[in-house]
């Protein structure tokens, strides 16, 4: 039976890891219970494992723009630690990135193989993460970007919004930033899929199919949990000034399931859909 290690495990991701192998051999670790910049640690906690999720980052976008240090720590050097480890445990290792990792001025869907060229600190951080895990361990590492996510098991954007509605006659949400809304629990049977398919090592995009704004997303939010769309109000990002930047083209091409063998996931509209219905927003 394959054991399986999921390092950031009380994360909202983390936790749909944990569902979608339920049933496996499986050690969750917390932040916690496991500092993945700790070589010694990290090498312990490896030993006797078949398969690493990690699922742990440092996530805060803002706050990484003035702590990138911090940031660099668990983005960068925390991935190349569990690289090590899984090598010399002859494992292999799944690790989360990013849209982030692009500048976000594209206009059609990013490849796998496209050059990253972040435009912030949490960015960058994740880019470092993503080579230091490729030169380590290039033949048994995937690399899965991730966007937009939301799930039942931490914040997001989605319930945020579905906690305003209940406060708030309209909200206001922006139309210049285009992305893929990503259910965790859509992401996390998909790298599963990945490790039970053997898939060739490399590079995956984690996200929904389809694209929309933010906006976008709000209104398809509130027509899902009986909420009046036309409660939703279009603005841009300059309503919205943060101390980092945001990546106004958040697109990501999905060739590289195709590639494998495997389907990529559905569009995000459905998983949406699928997600309420499972009580995902009011969990």
């Amino acid at each position: 039976m394959t054991r399986f290690l999921i390092t950031g495990a009380a994360g909202m991701l983390g936790q749909d890891l944990q569902q979608a192998l339920a049933g496996r051999e499986v050690t969750a670790l917390s932040r916690a219970d496991l500092d993945i910049t700790d070589p010694d640690a990290v090498a312990a906690a490896v030993a006797g494992h078949d398969v690493v999720l990690n699922a742990a980052a440092y996530t805060k976008v803002d706050d990484a723009e003035s702590h990138e240090s911090d940031a660099h720590a668990v983005n960068a050097r925390g991935p190349e630690v569990l690289a090590t480890a899984a090598v010399a445990a002859g494992a292999r290792l799944v690790h989360v990135s990013t849209d982030y990792v692009f500048d976000g001025s594209g206009t059609t869907p990013y490849a796998e193989d496209e050059p990253t060229d972040p435009i912030g600190a949490y960015g960058r951080t994740k880019a470092a993460g993503e080579n230091a895990v490729r030169s380590v361990a290039p033949d048994s590492s995937y690399v899965v970007r991730a966007a937009w996510l939301y799930g039942a098991g931490g914040p997001n954007f989605a319930k945020t919004m579905v906690r305003l509605a209940a406060t708030h006659d309209t909200v206001s949400v922006v139309t210049d930033q285009v992305g893929q809304p990503t259910w965790t629990g859509d992401l996390a049977r998909q790298i599963v899929a990945l490790v039970d398919a053997d898939a060739p090592a490399g590079t995956y995009h984690g996200t929904n199919a389809g694209q929309g704004s933010w906006y976008d997303f709000t209104r398809a939010i509130f027509a899902e949990v009986g909420l009046d769309p036309e409660r939703v109000r279009e603005t841009d990002s300059s309503a919205f000034v943060r101390p980092a930047p945001r990546p106004a083209y958040s697109v990501l091409g999905h060739d590289g399931w195709s590639r494998a063998g495997l389907a990529p996931m559905r569009h995000w509209r459905d998983a949406l859909h699928a997600a309420v219905e499972a009580g995902v927003l009011t969990a």
